[in-house]
């Protein structure tokens, strides 16, 4: 490693340029210039740089190799915020001791600020890039499911030897991530008969009713001992107090430990049927994000992160989550170890900071993890 390795200061620059360009999800323009600041810095060292369908960047950073043990290192990264424009204003960029708070830090710019000093690090060093090099992925719409990204990543995913994703630790810690729930959603709609709900009650057929019936049969597929969790968080439904309602509509929200749960609760959705044949139920969804079940591979690569981390002076845990991310797009293809941004707190919150006394640890551990591996 260099001497000034690495400049807190220059990170800071660097993270201050990506979070006050605000990037949600929906204006792809505006996560297109984020993407612009990256590729600049990606062609200052040399990467070869393309752009996918659907706004996704792949940097390729070293020679590509072309046998099995000189595939590339994957890094994953994301663009693309919950916030939407204006948030600004309200969560100014600003630094209160040792946190370094605005919308975007925690989740992910830091971790994309973190990972290209790692790698003009690597850069200057006397190995150079490792062989195969190293591809950096970024996606546009992680945040909304990465519905344009998501083949993308899995076919690199399987070009590569080990996935590393740049999302940060588990909150107010150092612990990596070594699994992951799987995520999903459901949309379900109701229609049935409207009617006078004074005057003729019994011509009507309640859409509200069902939906209520069918909330207490969703929520009992959960199975919190296996990690299995469905949660129905929006009802609308309904036109007026006096009117039998014809519509409503439920969302809800699926997270599991495995695929087989995934798959149990599927078929248990799809299998509902309101008890009142004048009511039509329809049925879209499913999961959206396979599990990130842990694995040797993972479990190799976290035994690796573990061991450096010990030789720099400190030590990291890891979990198993619920959020989801794109490694678990590509945790059943290649071994995956995600969590190794930038630590702080506050994950799509109005508190979201990152902690600049545990970053610069993060980011010697990733750089060195890319040189080992």
């Amino acid at each position: 490693m260099t001497g000034m390795f690495p400049d807190l200061k220059a990170m800071l620059e660097d993270l201050r340029t990506l979070v006050e360009i605000e990037s949600p999800s929906t204006d792809a323009v505006a996560v297109a210039r984020v993407m612009d600041v990256t590729e600049r810095w990606a062609r200052d060292l040399g990467a070869q740089t393309r752009a996918l369908p659907g706004g996704t960047r792949l940097f390729h950073f070293g020679a590509a190799g072309s046998g099995a043990e000189d595939r590339p290192i994957l890094v994953l990264t994301h663009a693309d915020t919950v916030w939407p424009h204006g948030t600004l204003s309200a969560m100014p960029w600003r630094q209160e001791g040792e946190r370094l708070y605005g919308p975007g830090t925690y989740d992910m710019k830091a971790g994309i600020v973190g990972l290209f000093h790692a790698l003009r690090d690597l850069n200057t060093q006397s190995q150079g890039w490792p062989a195969g090099g190293v591809q950096v992925l970024i996606s546009p719409d992680e945040e909304i499911g990465s519905p344009s990204s998501r083949g993308h990543i899995e076919a690199a995913a399987h070009g590569a030897r080990a996935v590393l994703v740049v999302e940060p630790p588990v909150a107010d810690t150092h612990n990596l991530k070594s699994g992951r729930k799987g995520t999903g959603s459901f949309t379900l709609r109701f229609d049935g008969v409207a009617s006078h709900a004074g005057n003729k009650p019994e011509e009507g057929a309640s859409a509200i009713t069902a939906a209520a019936q069918a909330v207490l049969a969703l929520q009992a597929l959960a199975r919190p001992e296996l990690g299995t969790t469905v949660s129905v968080g929006i009802i609308r439904g309904g036109s007026a107090v006096n009117v039998i309602p014809a519509q409503c509509v439920l969302e809800v929200d699926l997270r599991v430990s495995t695929l087989a749960e995934g798959e149990r609760v599927t078929a248990a959705v799809a299998a509902l049927s309101p008890e009142d044949p004048r009511v039509t139920l329809t049925v879209e969804g499913g999961l959206n994000r396979p599990p990130f079940e842990q694995d040797e591979g993972t479990l190799g690569l976290l035994a690796r992160a573990q061991a450096i981390a010990g030789e720099l002076g400190f030590s990291v845990g890891h979990e198993v989550v619920g959020g989801g991310s794109d490694g678990n797009f590509t945790a059943p293809i290649c071994p995956t170890l995600d969590g190794l941004g930038a630590p702080g707190d506050g994950a799509h919150a109005g508190h979201e900071h990152v902690r600049l006394d545990r970053w610069l640890d993060h980011v010697r551990l990733l750089a060195r993890l890319l040189r080992d591996l």
